[in-house]
């Protein structure tokens, strides 16, 4: 994808989680880590404030759902 990611954009943001923490079981990582993983993600452009842990949950699932595709 190119361009702007919200946080909205769950199969990039764990796309890219995958890439730049390859290894790393989603699962491991505390929110306050993944939060800040993805507002410094290259493209993201929404609001950093937002730390809704459900938000959080959803992007965990899928970055799992894409670690779990590619082993």
């Amino acid at each position: 994808m190119a361009g702007r990611i919200t946080w909205q954009d769950t199969e990039e943001i764990a796309l890219q989680l995958l890439e730049q923490h390859p290894g790393v079981d989603p699962f491991s990582v505390r929110f306050t880590d993944l939060h800040r993983w993805i507002i410094t993600l290259p493209g993201f452009d929404d609001d950093k404030s937002k730390n809704a842990e459900s938000m959080l949950e959803q992007i965990q699932m899928k970055w799992n759902e894409e670690k779990m595709a590619e082993d």
